[in-house]
């Protein structure tokens, strides 16, 4: 069976706001098939102003608190932009590419099939980590 990728319609140009981006980030990962004790949490980081864009930065910090350990020893974060062309129709939807921390691969949410073992690798490899440590 072909698989198939879940995304949302995303806001125009002209209707973008800080805030609206957040929530629609929230939209989008609520699309993602990840197991109920994942938590999360998700904040803007910063405005960037370009030549022909403007790209917005969106943090979403995952873990699994449990009741041994209501503060998890470790998190994941996903990067998210939400870029706005100066050039293009402001009628145009954003445009939205993510990253997950410790990688430079960048995702496009049509394009993209998002993966909770992601997450679980990066916290395994911070646990790794500080045990070295």
């Amino acid at each position: 069976t072909e698989y198939i990728i879940k995304n949302i319609q995303w806001t125009t140009g002209n209707n973008f706001t800080v805030e609206r981006g957040r929530q629609q980030i929230e939209e989008y990962i609520s699309t993602w098939e990840v197991h109920e004790s994942w938590l999360h949490w998700s904040e803007f980081l910063q405005e960037e102003e370009l030549r022909y864009s403007k790209k917005y930065h969106y943090r979403v910090c995952w873990s699994i608190p449990t009741r041994r350990k209501p503060i998890p020893r470790a998190t994941a974060s996903v990067y998210f932009v939400i870029e706005i062309s100066k050039v293009k129709p402001a009628t145009l939807p954003v445009e939205v590419f993510f990253t997950l921390e410790s990688s430079r691969l960048i995702h496009r949410p049509e394009q993209c099939r998002f993966r909770e073992k992601w997450l679980k690798d990066i916290i395994e490899s911070k646990m790794i980590l500080m045990e070295r440590l």
